[in-house]
Parts: C-alpha cells; sequence; structure tokens
C-alpha cells in the first residue's frame, strides 16, 4: 500500500518532534522524576503501576534514541566495566536461588534503569543533566518537606500512605516521599552537591541557588540520618581537594594527586581504627548495630558460595535465604545495608570485584576530568560517585533504581571524556598517518 502525503507528513512531523532536543530534555526530567520516587508511585500505583510507568519511559526513550540516531557519537558509548557487570549479572541468573522467570524480570528492571541512565547520558551534555537533576530533586525535596510539615505540624496526623510519620515538630527524623529517612538524606545529599555547582556555573541565578541549598540543608538536618554525614563529609573534602587541584599549575598537578591519594589512604586507614569513636560520636550506635547483625548473618551463607553468589536479586525479594536472614535479625531488610557486600552475596567475589571496578574506573576518570578541565561543571559527575562511594558501604542504594541510574550516568559521561578506547584510537590513526 503507496503511503499517502499526509500520512508521510505525519510520520516526519513525528520524527522530527521525537528526535528534537525539547523532548530529550522533557523525557531526561521525567526520567530522573521516575527514579527517585519510585517509592511514591509504588506506594501509590502500586508495582503495576510503577512498571507500566517504567515502562512507557523505556519506549520514549527508545522512540527518541532511534529517532536522534545519526546525531549520537556511537564509538566507545559505554564503558567496558558496565557492560561486563551487567553480562555477570545476567549469567547469574543460571544458578540464581529464584525461580527463572523471577531472576531475568529482576535482571531486566536494572537493564531498564541502566538503559535509562545511558539514554541521558547520551542525549545530554553535562550542564543539562545538572540542570535537570537540580529541577527534579528541587521539587521532590519540597514535595517531602511540605508533605512532612503538613502531618506533622498542621494536621498534626501521621500519612500513613507514604509512611511519614510526623515527626518534624520533634526535629525528625522524617523521610519526605523517599521511604526512609536514609534514602531522604541520600537524595538531600546529592541535591546539595548539586545546587553547589549550578551555583558556580551560574546555572540558577544567586537567590534560587541559595533557596535551594537551604531546602536541601533542611532535608538532610531533618533526616537525622547518620550514614549521610560520613558522605557529606567525603564529599565536601573531595569538593576542597578539587578546588585546590584546579588552582594547582599543569607540572605541578599530579604530585599534589599524589599526595591526595596517599592522605585519602591515611584517612581511611584512620577511620577504620578508630570507627567505633567516630560511631558514638556521631551517635549512630543503633545503626551500625542494625547493620552488625545483618552483614554477621549474611557471613553464615557466603560461605556456600562465595565465588558466583546466590544470583542477581537487586532490592530482595521475600525468598530464601533472604527470608532466613530477616527472621535471624527479626526485622525486615530491603537489602544488606551495604552495596558492596550486598552485590558479593548476589553475585559472588566476582560480581564484587567487577562493581567496585566499574566504579573506581568511572570515579578516577571523573576525577581527572574534574581536576584538569576548566568547566566548573566537570566536578559534578566526580562528587556524585564520592557521594555513592561512600554512601555504599552503610546502604546498597547504588544498586537499584536512582542511585543505579546516577551511577550509569556519570560512568558513562566520564567515559565519553575520558575513554582509552579513544586514545588507542586515536594513538593508531595518529601512527597510521605518519607512515
Amino acid at each position: 500500500m503507496t503511503p499517502t502525503p499526509d500520512s508521510s507528513r505525519l510520520v516526519v512531523a513525528v520524527r522530527e518532534f521525537a528526535g528534537s532536543a525539547r523532548f530529550a530534555q522533557a523525557l531526561t526530567l521525567l526520567a530522573v522524576g521516575l527514579a527517585f520516587s519510585t517509592h511514591a508511585l509504588r506506594t501509590l500505583m502500586g508495582t503495576a503501576g510503577l512498571l507500566a510507568a517504567l515502562l512507557g519511559l523505556l519506549v520514549l526513550c527508545a522512540v527518541s534514541l532511534v529517532a536522534r540516531w545519526r546525531a549520537v557519537e556511537w564509538y566507545g558509548i559505554l564503558p567496558l566495566t558496565i557492560l561486563v557487570f551487567i553480562g555477570w549479572c545476567a549469567a547469574s541468573v543460571i544458578w540464581s536461588s529464584l525461580p527463572a522467570l523471577t531472576s531475568i524480570a529482576r535482571l531486566a528492571y536494572l537493564i531498564a534503569f541502566a538503559f535509562v541512565g545511558v539514554y541521558v547520558a547520551l542525549m545530554r551534555d553535562t550542564i543539562q543533566i545538572v540542570r535537570a537533576f537540580g529541577d527534579v530533586l528541587r521539587v521532590l525535596l519540597g514535595v517531602s518537606l511540605a508533605l512532612e510539615v503538613l502531618s506533622g505540624i498542621i494536621l498534626d496526623l501521621p500519612i500513613r500512605a507514604l509512611g511519614i510519620e510526623g515527626d518534624i515538630a520533634q526535629f525528625g527524623p522524617i523521610q519526605g516521599i523517599f521511604g526512609s529517612r536514609n534514602m531522604l538524606g541520600f537524595v538531600a545529599l546529592i541535591a546539595l552537591l548539586t545546587f553547589i555547582v549550578e551555583w558556580r556555573t551560574k546555572i540558577a541565578r544567586r537567590p534560587r541557588a541559595f533557596a535551594s541549598l537551604a531546602l536541601a540543608g533542611l532535608c538532610l538536618v531533618f533526616s537525622g540520618s547518620p550514614t549521610t554525614w560520613f558522605a557529606l563529609g567525603a564529599a565536601l573534602v573531595a569538593l576542597l581537594a578539587l578546588y585546590g587541584l584546579r588552582r594547582a599549575s599543569a607540572p605541578t598537578r599530579w604530585r599534589w594527586q599524589i599526595g591526595l591519594l596517599i592522605t585519602g589512604l591515611l584517612a581511611i586507614i584512620a577511620g577504620w581504627i578508630f570507627r567505633i569513636r567516630i560511631i558514638e560520636l556521631l551517635d549512630a550506635r543503633s545503626e551500625f548495630d542494625v547493620r552488625l547483625d545483618v552483614w554477621r548473618e549474611l557471613s553464615r551463607y557466603l560461605n556456600l558460595n562465595p565465588l558466583q553468589g546466590w544470583g542477581w536479586v537487586g532490592p530482595w525479594p521475600d525468598a530464601p535465604p533472604y527470608t532466613w536472614i530477616e527472621l535471624a535479625t527479626g526485622r525486615p531488610h530491603g537489602s544488606a545495608l551495604n552495596a558492596y557486600i550486598d552485590v558479593y552475596f548476589q553475585v559472588g567475589v566476582i560480581g564484587a570485584l567487577l562493581f567496585i571496578a566499574l566504579l573506581g574506573v568511572a570515579l578516577v576518570r571523573a576525577w581527572l576530568l574534574a581536576s584538569t578541565r576548566r568547566s566548573v561543571v566537570y566536578v559534578w559527575p566526580a562528587l556524585m560517585l564520592v557521594a555513592i562511594a561512600v554512601t555504599s558501604f552503610a546502604e546498597s542504594f547504588a544498586l537499584v533504581e536512582g542511585g543505579w541510574m546516577l551511577l550509569v550516568v556519570c560512568a558513562v559521561k566520564a567515559a565519553r571524556d575520558m575513554s582509552w578506547r579513544d586514545a588507542l584510537f586515536a594513538a593508531s590513526a595518529q601512527s597510521a598517518a605518519s607512515a
């Protein structure tokens, strides 16, 4: 059947709309909003509603990607560390303790958010990504604080549907729409760092930037999350270090990098030696004891499958051995409360090493870019990865939904701006030309 002129014009119009920068911008905002509001969406719409929203987003991202196919530089788009890690998680379906279809569905959930993260990194440059994260996190934190004030001060009634207890009148802890105070603290932390970069790059005017910083600071303080204070301290130290490195002369910068590396290692060793005292100072003894109970129970099952793990599941399901751990600790857990231990338990020592390589290589690339590139916006991926790396010692946010998508976005942006494959390609091309 020969297409009519009207249908041809319609196809062209749809293709132009799907391939427009405005459409990619809207999808980026939707992606960030969905990834960081999954708890609220799951509570209000159910798991089926959340999956339907995610599926719709994936379809729109795929359409946009096809429409802008020729505009994308496809060479070296993905770090090998991401591909290998996801490949190992996919292989773990073979020996997973869950039924095959359940394992495949949970793997697809991981891949879905990775695809969304890759789309965001490909379609938007770094300054546009910072602006998108800033706009979305302002709304999510504002809604969270408004609901907490409504529940705890105006109505003095809990909002059971979202798990809001209305404790803001007692100065917290609060959780907003994120399901837990630690998740609110993590979101407030990355929002705070994003707002700092917005301010320094003049994306946001000074009054808006300061109001945003105040909002993030309030949410961070009222969350009462001890784990977030560790990450905040590390991120601020990293920010000061990058500030100094960016001002150092190019010939001496490598000496400062080595000095910072040694100082960082010494700080980690000192932190481990004085960990009990630090925990007591932050009044985090109860949270540490909870984690210690989980990790102690996990160690009993790690010895059974140390190399390959129990198979990828992402958020813990209501199935053995996870239910056994919950019974032994006396409370439900959605994760191992440590991303490194969690990935070790699910996909073994091989998967843990691959995940550490993914995060470590991305952090090194982002750090080198942040310390050498002129624009301040390159600081953002490095700060995000520092926050993820430190938070992962006490939470598993980096393995699921918004945390995983943020990790993928930063890893892809760092790889595209500093890729060893591009360097090898350029070197080979130069040698061929000289020959």
